[in-house]
């Protein structure tokens, strides 16, 4: 499991030290029919702290049951106890958990997870293959994604993308190859009974393959896995399409600010350097990351004119909201060193932070010299989630926005972890919303334009079948029909429609909104 590299881990001995704050306020029932037993389980007290701070803090406390009720030691796991809290509270639209997964057997919730602490964190919130990198822009693999592409058990095997500075980067792969053998293997026949052996050849420390262009040439290379430094941008470029020039990138991840503010500036100064009037920001595969860095993003779209005008809020519990959390007393605030941090000599806690809904009101503030944007077109997947559905939100009530592609994640909830003995928990914490009070896409963002993830073209393809469809928007104002659309499957070309894709690695990446900033009350 990997973990998010921020505000590292508090001191183990605060621990016990915070769990006996905890049961020396605890109130229970008088007559007490099922009474706590009194234990030094280290085991039985994180169960307890889990509840205990999911009770004060979780964005949905409010169905949060009386301690007896919920006997949170009965669970036989941390996670399983997580799952069993975010599993509460009914979305109303759709009679489910607003947590709901269907995967119970390993109770992953939708949003909320916990990770144990190592020395050196990366970020991911479920278990990955073949493909991850951190926050911090560190890969550690060969860097590639995998999508089967085809009908029934027959398939092509494509690279859907390649992360910058990988060694398959630095080999040559790009989006759009076709990998026809592995370690001298050559599958595309039977997919359910092959998948397992490419996810597992992907996973050693070196592979062999022979893969091909789309114009047919082939070529042979081995990969080594290594640790690498990776930008978050696949790929930016200039459009011309007629009278209209497009600035196209992709984002692959909100990094931090020092892997992702420099590449960004860089490539919208270009954009605004070559005249561009309509932008296309394909967050495809985007799965989130820093609040600030997709503040940062919305900024360098904004025209100068919406300086000043509310971005986003971020609503806490009620709890929060009123400072009555006093759980949060037991958190030191680290800053982003991981060092606790000190006013006047007093320790500082998240119970210093301000949680109101003012307090956590974000304004734009243009950056960069990009002006005049006249259409913004994102292209989702289901992989497109929380901070970059926050960004297309927040643009949405003051420039002419369109997203192609695919129905988004649903992910408008963002965590900072909460540190209980050698874990971090990341409950969901806030909600954000608009201008306007729109905040509700658990559902994720249906797209104005459906469109394939054609794997088969590289990103920034005029051709591929969800930028063509974005380019058709913003030069004739329509998008591309789907049924128009043409996909090749093993050399035969077909209605994309009812061409299958099957993603292989990457698609357990993080998905997440990380709130680092902190506000003090006055």
């Amino acid at each position: 499991m990997l973990k998010v590299d921020i505000l590292s881990a508090t001191r183990y001995f605060l621990f016990f030290t915070v769990l006996l704050l905890l049961f020396a306020c605890k109130k229970e029932p008088k007559p007490a029919p099922n009474p706590v037993p009194p234990t030094t389980s280290r085991i039985e007290l994180t169960k307890d702290s889990i509840f205990l701070y999911a009770k004060e803090v979780y964005l949905w406390n409010d169905v949060i049951p009386t301690y007896d009720q919920f006997k949170p030691r009965n669970y036989l796991t941390y996670s399983r106890e997580l799952f069993g809290i975010t599993q509460l509270k009914i979305n109303p639209e759709t009679g489910k958990p607003y947590e709901f997964t269907s995967d119970t057997a390993t109770a992953t919730s939708k949003y909320s997870y916990i990770t144990e602490k190592t020395p050196k964190k990366v970020v991911a919130s479920a278990p990955f293959t073949i493909s991850a990198v951190t926050l911090d822009g560190i890969g550690d693999d060969f860097g590639v994604g995998l999508t089967a592409v085809g009908l029934n058990t027959a398939y092509d095997l494509y690279i859907r993308y390649v992360n910058q500075g990988s060694p398959a980067d630095k080999a040559g792969l790009k989006r759009g190859d076709i990998v026809t053998r592995i370690n001298n293997r050559s599958f595309g026949t039977d997919y359910p009974n092959e998948v397992g052996f490419i996810n597992s050849a992907f996973n050693q420390q070196t592979i062999s393959l022979v893969a091909k262009r789309a114009n047919g040439q082939t070529f042979d290379l081995q990969l080594n896995r290594t640790i690498y430094n990776s930008s978050p941008i696949f790929k930016d470029s200039v459009l011309t399409v007629g009278a209209k020039k497009i600035g196209y990138i992709a984002f692959a991840r909100f990094s931090n600010s020092s892997n992702s503010e420099p590449v960004l500036l860089e490539a919208f100064s270009k954009f605004a350097a070559a005249g561009v009037t309509d932008v296309v920001v394909d967050l495809r595969y985007n799965g989130g990351g820093y609040v600030t860095t997709a503040q940062y993003l919305a900024n360098l779209i904004a025209p100068a004119a919406m300086t000043g005008q509310v971005m986003f809020s971020e609503y806490y519990n009620s709890n929060m909201q009123g400072g009555k959390a006093p759980i949060l007393k037991n958190q030191p605030l680290l800053d982003g060193s991981g060092n606790i941090r000190y006013s006047n000599g007093r320790m500082l806690t998240y119970a210093d932070v301000d949680y109101s809904i003012s307090g956590n009101t974000m304004k734009f503030s243009k950056v960069g010299s990009l002006e005049g944007i006249s259409n913004v077109v994102f292209i989702t997947t289901g992989g497109t989630a929380s901070a970059s559905e926050m960004v297309i939100n927040s643009l949405k009530p003051y420039l002419n926005v369109k997203t192609v592609g695919a129905r988004s994640y649903g992910k408008p909830v963002g965590f900072f972890p909460i540190s209980i003995d050698k874990y971090d928990v990341y409950f969901s914490l806030f909600q954000t919303k608009n201008k306007l009070g729109q905040g509700e896409y658990f559902n994720g963002f249906a797209p104005d334009g459906a469109a394939k993830d054609d794997v088969s073209r590289d990103f920034g393809d005029a051709n591929e079948l969800s930028l063509a469809s974005a380019i058709s928007y913003i030069t004739k104002g329509s998008f591309v029909m789907m049924q128009n659309a043409l996909m090749s499957v093993k050399g035969v070309k077909m209605n994309a429609a009812s061409v299958q894709l099957q993603n292989i690695g990457g698609q357990n990446d993080f998905k997440g909104m990380i709130e680092t900033r902190v506000r003090l009350k006055n």
